[in-house]
């Protein structure tokens, strides 16, 4: 199969704020790092407004909203308060995702099948709005089905177990983590669906998720963030760049 498109790379700057909060203050400045990623090759820009505010603040988004000219990724629990602020600054896409104040970064995908007809009129009006719905979830086929039936858009399929796996040496699971993520991605293109995928993807992870035809998008933060101390932003995307468009060349 040939890749049906360029495949997009959006960069998370959830952890620039991550730092900055460390110490209080306005430095580092997330929105700073949104230009800059934007400079160097972003093609959008993923944000995750938190219940706890950990990390992003409202600020933040207020900012986000109004400097960028790539795409903005709004990251959400499936909240009333969070939908109030998707339906303030319409942004490209809403992505909904699991959340609990004990985890230390999102855990699993979210639960759709069970919730599917609160989360069919929780998105309906985010639809309306003009945002792009995506639904964070793992690659399993009920979870799939349901987010095609509650009329999301897209879906963003959680990479984290098949990462895990790889940086733990567990390559069996890896390999069936793999499998997983490609027969899925298949099957949510066939569905309707534009398939996304992320969470703990590195240099040394991402070249077999960006050689998945159906995959469109990649939104990757953590580890950018992580490799910018060492290489800065601009040269830690360039590279992640250059091995996603290596693995869709090949």
């Amino acid at each position: 199969m040939q890749p049906l498109g360029k495949l997009r790379l959006g960069v998370n700057i959830d952890h620039v704020a991550t730092v900055r909060n460390a110490r209080g203050g306005a430095y580092p400045d997330p929105l700073r790092a949104a230009k800059l990623a934007e400079d160097f090759g972003a093609d959008g820009i993923t944000a995750h407004l938190r219940e706890d505010r950990r990390h992003i603040s409202d600020a933040d988004i207020d900012g986000l909203a109004r400097a960028l000219t790539v795409p903005l990724n709004f990251e959400m629990a499936a909240t009333a308060e969070m939908q109030a602020i998707a339906l303030k600054h319409k942004p490209h896409a809403v992505c909904l995702v699991p959340e609990k104040r004990e985890e230390r970064t999102t855990e699993g995908g979210l639960e759709v099948a069970r919730e599917e007809n609160r989360l069919a009129h929780f998105i309906a009006p985010l639809r309306d709005a003009g945002c792009r719905v995506s639904i964070f979830i793992a690659a399993d086929r009920k979870q799939i089905e349901a987010a095609a039936r509650i009329g999301a858009q897209v879906i963003e399929l959680h990479t984290g177990a098949y990462c895990d796996a790889h940086a733990e040496g567990r390559f069996e699971e890896r390999d069936a983590e793999l499998e997983a993520l490609r027969e899925m991605s298949a099957y949510a293109h066939s569905l309707g669906l534009e398939v996304h995928a992320g969470h703990g993807l590195t240099y040394d992870t991402v070249k077999p998720i960006a050689a998945f035809p159906e995959v469109m998008e990649l939104n990757i933060g953590h580890f950018i963030i992580g490799e910018a101390i060492f290489r800065g932003l601009g040269p830690a995307i360039e590279e992640m760049r250059r091995l996603m468009d290596e693995a869709r060349e090949g």
